[in-house]
This record gives C-alpha cells, structure tokens and sequence, in this order.
C-alpha cells in the first residue's frame, strides 16, 4: 500500500460555520486554504481565535469583515482631521 503521510488529507468540520472541508495537511500548497490571500494581521487574528482551521468560505467572510472595518476606520479619519 502507497499510504504516505506527506500526503494525508483528512475530512474537518470548519469551527466557525461547522461546514465539511478537505484539509490538506500533509499537501498546504493544495490546500483549500491557500487560495484565499490574507493580511498578516487577519492571519494572526484568526490564529487567536480559531484552533483549527477554517473553511475558504469563512476565511473569505473574514477577509471581507477586516478590509470593510478597515475602509470605515480610514474613512472615520479623513473625517476628523478635517
């Protein structure tokens, strides 16, 4: 049997919305999770907040939050230093 750990991929339920991914552990540059670019800073967020991974689904929710609570913060500050 070709059974290489390298390559383990295994079924996970994502801790945020509990929908059933593949996570390729033993694969992370095929991993559903690459395909969704984050910031440092929302990586390191998540990170605290999650203890495993998350779905691509989520994280693209996620990285939506950030840039539009980002957006509003520039935008609060153009209006007071007016």
């Amino acid at each position: 049997m070709n059974d290489h750990p390298q390559y383990k991929h295994e079924p996970k339920a994502c801790p945020r919305c509990q929908a059933v991914f593949e996570c390729k552990v033993g694969n992370v540059g095929n991993c559903q999770c690459q395909a969704v670019q984050l910031s440092d800073d929302l990586q390191k967020r998540i990170q605290n907040e999650f203890e495993d991974c998350l779905c691509a689904d989520c994280l693209k929710e996620l990285r939506r939050v950030h840039y539009l609570k980002s957006l509003q913060e520039k935008i609060k500050r153009l209006f007071v230093n007016r």
